[in-house]
């Protein structure tokens, strides 16, 4: 019956909900399922203080959650009022809600919690001869025996609103839901220890892990020894923000965004501003659709962060969102930059994995508060409360030292190839050590067997290059060298791709200058669009970084939009489409971004047809001059497509190949 047809007898007064159906519609808000009990009740016992936290599950959760810390307890005065709405100790005023840094702090869960449950509340204060429980369905409290902590029983979750309990999952999907809550409070807190029970088995346990290293340890303990050993340390300060954690390698990227944790001041959060900032980091380096894997720690001053936004707590609000994804994107280009072959060690011989990292300690020659320089970017080793940066080899610092003349030779043959029968005069200067060429452009098969001819190479020097020494071409298409750990194997196109690639970038920016606009240029017919309303507010209100980066958007009437000019070098592309692009992540993000992707997509085509092409002939100095290149050049390791450049085969797996020692 519709509203008109409504008769008036028929009319409901306006009137005040009772107080139990009020509690009941707010735990519809805080408690969805099992797993949101678990995350409340995880996260006042680290409020509390608690250094062991031990959770108890019956039927997944549904018929019992039982959160047992050994915290500093509820005094018996106050268990009553623990279990009122909006009863709290967190925050007494405005500022305090405004500085809030810990994980409670609305005093709404427990009461949500005893609406929709039976729930009982058992505490004990240090000093007390006795624990006290009380009935959160009748308000007894009795004493009761316990030792110092708080203990909180859930039984029969949703029995009084049997409607909600018909849309939870099986047992075991709410048991994987409430393994994941507890798994995310864990990564963030080394110093607590957590034990996972249910129906009377142990299913999970992570121990307690001090010091400074002990946050890496638990990332192991959690996400596994692969993700520690594919990924690498993140250290990054921004003014009041610091991004620490561990980034995993493009190689390690999944089909699914299951190892994607951000925190901010040790609260897990599902923010948009910080997984595009992390997604973009990846743009240059990941193949396809995959998502990258990443535990990420952000420490900004609380006045800075609303975390009141969300029921659940799991979004949050940032006063200069643009500076928290700028942050979030260059602490991740950063590790991201450097080449993987930089971090090759000893040690690295003896493991099944191509890119296993270490982290050991910093070259001796180092102080302890040492920073140094690799491929253009600045590194600093964080201090020993932090994650360790990378662990280079004194190798990576004083390396074998090469004739200026003949490297830029071999440069030179690698941007122009030289025709058949071109004098290779330029090589005649290499040292009397290094093997002799092939002749470039013989693709015969009498060509390849030149290399019968090549002099026995001499044996690797102390030291020696990270990728090794070049030893043979296959088929046109791969090299082959020779270092420490065994063979390397490169795609020579895509690996030249990249160099090329990241030297068009870093002349785009060198033209560009050290001001903070882009250069533009103007159209000669202003591009008009169609454009919503957002589109204009964004365009108005946003002119002065529109200006910066290039672009000039004006309104034309209340719904078209005029592109006046664009970046110089942009001129050729879609000017609508920039447009659009721009303006719908200003509205939410860094528009920056957007510029740099299409310049990126133009210098990246650039490059593709600049690189050395597959099937031709290279000679040794041309494949040296390649790995040398690739060792100085960021983001070496994969090329302009995401898809890696070189494989490292140790001898333990060439050795396997063979059943050597078996």
């Amino acid at each position: 019956m519709s509203l008109e047809q409504t008769p008036a007898s028929a009319r409901r007064p306006i009137r005040e909900l009772p107080d139990e159906l009020i509690s009941q519609i707010a735990a519809g808000e805080v408690v969805e399922r099992p797993a949101s009990v678990v995350r409340e009740l995880v996260d006042n016992a680290m409020d509390a203080g608690a250094r062991s936290i031990t959770l108890r599950l019956m039927g997944g959760g549904t018929r019992l959650i039982s959160v047992e810390d050994d915290g500093g307890g509820i005094a018996p005065d106050e268990l009553a009022t623990a279990l009122k709405r909006h009863a709290t100790s967190k925050i007494g005023n405005l500022d305090e809600l405004e500085s809030v840094m810990t994980m409670g702090f609305r005093g709404e869960a427990l009461a949500a919690i005893n609406s929709v449950s039976e729930l009982t509340l058992l505490s004990r204060m240090d000093g007390q001869p006795t624990a006290f429980a009380l009935d959160g369905r009748t308000g007894e409290i009795r004493p009761a025996a316990r030792a110092v902590g708080t203990t909180v029983e859930v039984k029969e979750l949703f029995f009084s609103t049997p409607a909600r309990r018909k849309f939870l999952k099986s047992d075991s999907t709410e048991l994987a839901h409430c393994i994941e809550a507890v798994r995310r409070h864990a990564l963030a807190r080394p110093d607590v220890g957590f034990a996972i029970w249910h129906e009377g088995k142990l299913v999970e346990q992570w121990r307690v892990h001090p010091g400074s290293a002990g946050l890496e340890q638990r990332l192991a303990d959690v996400l596994g020894e692969e993700f520690v050993a594919q990924s690498i340390a993140v250290n990054y300060h921004a003014g009041p923000l610091k991004v620490m954690g561990r980034a995993g390698l493009p190689d390690a990227a999944r089909s699914r965004p299951d190892h994607q944790f951000a925190y901010v001041n040790g609260r897990f959060v599902r923010d948009k501003v910080v997984m595009h900032g992390a997604r973009s980091a990846y743009e240059d380096v990941l193949h396809g659709h995959k998502q990258p894997a990443y535990a990420l720690f952000m420490e900004i001053d609380p006045t800075l962060v609303d975390v009141n936004v969300h029921p659940t707590k799991i979004e949050v609000r940032f006063r200069d969102s643009r500076a928290v994804h700028q942050a979030v994107r260059h602490a991740l280009e950063n590790a991201l930059a450097a080449p993987r072959s930089h971090k090759l060690n000893d040690e690295s011989a003896s493991s099944a994995s191509d890119f296993e990292l270490s982290q050991g300690p910093a070259p001796k020659s180092l102080p302890e508060s040492a920073a140094w320089t690799q491929g253009g970017m600045a590194f600093e080793r964080p201090g020993p409360a932090n994650f360790n940066a990378p662990a280079y080899k004194p190798a990576d610092f004083v390396r074998p030292r090469v004739d200026g003349d003949r490297a830029m030779a071999d440069l030179k043959a690698l941007w122009n190839p030289p025709e058949r029968g071109q004098d290779l005069s330029a090589h005649e200067a290499r040292p009397a050590d290094w093997p002799k060429p092939l002749a470039v452009g013989d693709h015969s098969l009498a060509g390849a067997s030149a290399y019968k001819g090549v002099d026995t190479p001499p044996p690797l020097p102390e030291g020696d290059w990270p990728l090794g020494r070049a030893i043979a071409q296959l088929h046109g298409v791969y090299i082959l060298a020779e270092n420490k750990q065994g063979l390397v194997v490169v795609d020579m196109h895509a690996a030249h791709e990249r160099i090329v690639y990241e030297r068009l970038k870093n002349q785009l920016n060198s033209a560009e200058g050290e001001g903070p606009s882009i250069t533009s240029q103007p159209l000669l017919i202003p591009a008009t669009f169609a454009a919503t309303p957002t589109e204009v507010a964004t365009a108005e209100a946003c002119a002065e970084a529109l200006e910066q980066l290039g672009l000039e958007i004006s309104p034309l009437s209340a719904k078209t939009l005029a592109v006046r000019a664009v970046p110089t070098t942009l001129a050729q592309g879609d000017a609508v489409e920039l447009a659009r692009s721009v303006l719908a992540e200003l509205s939410q993000h860094d528009a920056s971004t957007v510029v740099q992707r299409a310049q990126n997509e133009i210098l990246a085509t650039m490059a593709c047809h600049g690189a050395v092409r597959a099937n031709r002939r290279l000679t040794l100095d041309e494949m040296n001059a390649l790995l040398r290149q690739m060792e100085e050049t960021e983001r070496s390791d994969q090329c302009n497509h995401g898809r890696p450049t070189w494989r490292q085969m140790t001898m333990r797996d060439l050795d396997a190949l063979f059943l050597r020692g078996r």
